[in-house]
């Protein structure tokens, strides 16, 4: 990247009003930061979100890496994102555009929404859960998984969300991890046309042991389908809420009170539950929605994501409704009925601020490619104001045909950096202030202290890689590992880092202009489609299938549509398969990966081999796979290797 890269100024469209109106703008906030992060930060939390009681402390840095934010106030999320907006007067201002799987659509106002999480937090409260319990909610995406969110918050019971794609056993972990009381989940989901299960899925993972904590199974009636009934502990969602009234009286929370735990994948295989407050959270999403996004008061913003990722959570169940903003809600799929679901979708809803994902934009790109009928250009897409990416670097060409064909030359794109540890964005261009260069994600959000540094923490001169760290701490960012606080300091904020957060990605800043890239993940976690997970997941579910598997090693590869993809590297109990018998093998080990953690992770590429490449003293040499999945040529050198005949039988494909 080269200062003449930047051929994207910031529109005078986009400055025109902008909540942070050019770049002297964006640099006065974040002197203002660097001169007193605690007084920077309080003062964004009193104009941000509503105290019950007001904070007098704003950072407390006394129990490093255990940061606590705004601990003496109190707040409650639900409150923030719902009641306050009613007693303003907005209660009529529409909070969501549903969209069914069908095309069907559905507006809820604000009114409407309090009234609902009310009815069914009163359920919640009737069936006993109570402040500090953990409910797991097992949701497509939905109005009522929205609602399932925000009844956990107004009761002061923390939310663990579990993605609906995944797997009975990866259920069963998370539920046992949280130890939680109850599971909010549907009959069925719908996906592009199909009926897909989900309480089938949750009495599976309540034969597999470790769910007994579980009391209550709340089950949102989507589809009618057939479904298991166990009438000890089911209870139908729309039964339990009618007899309940309209109005619940918020729980009040400090503001470092557990507002919802996400597991997400680490590279040591057992997932990770990172946990989340509800003050310092709810500011950093409330304030990043706003200035990310610049949204206003007239403006339709559509989050593509799935509440059961971060991204749902900060940027559709709490960002949003926090700032009173209208939002589009869309159950299915990009491509169903067709590949121009999404741009049929801006069309009629006049959406003006759109987020969504490389992986699903590369797909598009595709699609378009091969049928006009489906290409941004056959809808009108004029309401459109910005831009947005997340889950993964977006590569400059996708880029530039987002840029092009979706925005049409005038919307600027806002590549979000952030991860599900740090709550909100962290490096990101806001659309009124920072020029463009497609592929890097820019400059800090102002008050996130990012930077570039080597494996002692000493930063790296501008245009030489290293590792990214946050270097001081900000409102919402991880406050734990659920159950094991020594793994959350060893995973984020290691010793010889000088007590940095470690995010786990590579950097490059760029010598002329600060800008910062993202150069990919420094550990064993794969980003597929944006997704997180983690080899070690994946290679224990491989190894789990016993009557077929001896050893298994996993890395990714780069993809053009999904960023990156599983190449799974097995040695058999039996003979090396070859031919037929091979892909015969292979596709039973993808269905397999797909029972045991969801389809999300099987592998692309399952090569077989009479071993796998490992030192003498029996260590797997990765880089070598990684190589060989790359179809690159070996150039490292094998001379330590105990085995080297192994690469040649690895190479082949089957």
């Amino acid at each position: 990247m080269s200062e003449e890269a930047i051929n994207y100024p910031v529109p005078d469209a986009a400055m025109k009003g902008a909540h942070v109106s050019g770049m002297p703008a964006y640099l006065k906030l974040v002197a203002e930061a660097d001169v007193d992060l605690g007084a920077y930060w309080a003062r964004l939390a009193r104009e941000f979100v509503s105290w019950k009681t007001p904070f007098t402390q704003s950072l407390d840095e006394s129990g490093a890496p255990f940061f606590k934010w705004f601990e003496d106030g109190t707040l409650n999320a639900s409150y923030n994102c719902l009641d306050r907006h009613v007693e303003r007067g907005r209660g009529d201002k529409v909070a969501i555009l549903f969209e069914a799987d069908d095309g069907q659509v559905s507006r809820v106002t604000y009114s409407d929404l309090l009234a609902r999480t009310c009815r069914l937090a009163n359920a919640l409260k009737a069936r006993g859960v109570k402040k500090g319990d953990r409910v797991v909610i097992y949701m497509s995406m939905s109005v009522e998984g929205v609602v399932a969110m925000q009844a956990c918050a107004r009761i002061g019971a923390t939310h663990s969300v579990v993605f609906g794609g995944f797997s009975a056993q990866s259920l069963r972990d998370r539920i046992a991890g949280a130890g939680a009381v109850m599971v909010i989940t549907a009959d069925e989901q719908l996906r592009g046309g199909k009926q897909l299960p989900l309480k089938a899925i949750v009495e599976e993972a309540m034969t597999l042991g470790g769910c007994e904590s579980i009391k209550d199974v709340i089950v949102y009636r989507r589809t009618g389908g057939q479904i298991a009934w166990d009438a000890s502990r089911d209870r139908w969602m729309h039964e339990e809420t009618e007899k309940q009234g309209d109005t619940c009286e918020p729980e009040w929370v400090g503001a470092e009170h557990p507002l919802f735990l996400l597991y997400t994948s680490g590279s040591t295989g057992k997932p990770k539950g990172v946990q989340h407050s509800t003050g310092g959270y709810l500011v950093q999403a409330a304030v990043s929605t706003t200035w990310t996004f610049d949204l206003r008061d007239e403006d339709v913003f559509w989050c593509t994501a799935d509440i059961g990722w971060v991204t749902g959570h900060t940027y559709i169940t709490y960002g949003p409704l926090a700032i009173g903003a209208t939002q589009v809600v869309f159950e299915g799929v990009p491509t169903y009925p067709d590949a121009g679901r999404f741009w049929k979708m801006i069309q009629d809803h006049k959406v003006s601020v759109f987020y969504t994902a490389p992986t699903a934009i590369r797909s598009l790109i595709k699609a378009a490619e091969a049928s006009e009928a489906v290409h941004p250009r056959s809808y009108d897409l004029t309401s459109l104001r910005i831009l947005g990416s997340v889950g993964e670097p977006i590569n400059p060409a996708a880029w530039e045909w987002y840029h092009q064909h979706v925005g049409g030359g005038r919307c600027p794109i806002v590549d979000t950096f952030w991860q599900t540890e740090t709550g909100g964005h962290m490096i990101t261009p806001l659309p009124g202030a920072t020029p463009l260069v497609p592929g890097s994600c820019t400059l800090p959000f102002p008050g996130i202290a990012a930077a570039v540094v080597d494996e002692t923490g000493n930063d790296v001169p501008h245009g030489q890689g290293g590792l990214l760290v946050v270097k001081k701490p900000w409102p919402g960012m991880i406050r734990n590992i659920w159950g094991d606080p020594e793994r959350f300091k060893v995973s984020y904020f290691p010793p010889e880092l000088k007590g940095y957060y470690l995010a786990g990605d590579g950097s490059i800043r760029d010598a002329k202009t600060g800008y910062f890239t993202i150069t990919g993940r420094i550990d064993d976690v794969l980003n597929v489609s944006g997704h997180r997970m983690g080899t070690m997941e994946i290679e224990s579910a491989l190894v789990s299938c016993t009557a077929l598997v001896a050893e298994a090693a996993v890395v990714g590869r780069p993809d053009e549509t999904t960023g990156e993809t599983i190449c799974a590297f097995i040695v058999l109990k039996g003979p090396r398969p070859t031919g037929d018998e091979a892909r015969k093998i292979a596709t039973e080990l993808r269905n397999w990966v797909a029972k045991e953690i969801g389809p999300i992770a099987k592998p692309k590429d399952i090569r077989f081999g009479d071993n796998l490449p490992k030192t003498r003293s029996g260590k797997i040499m990765r880089r070598l796979l990684r190589s060989i999945a790359k179809d690159e040529a070996i150039t490292q050198d094998t001379s330590t290797l105990e085995n080297p005949a192994v690469l040649e039988q690895l190479m082949e494909r089957n």
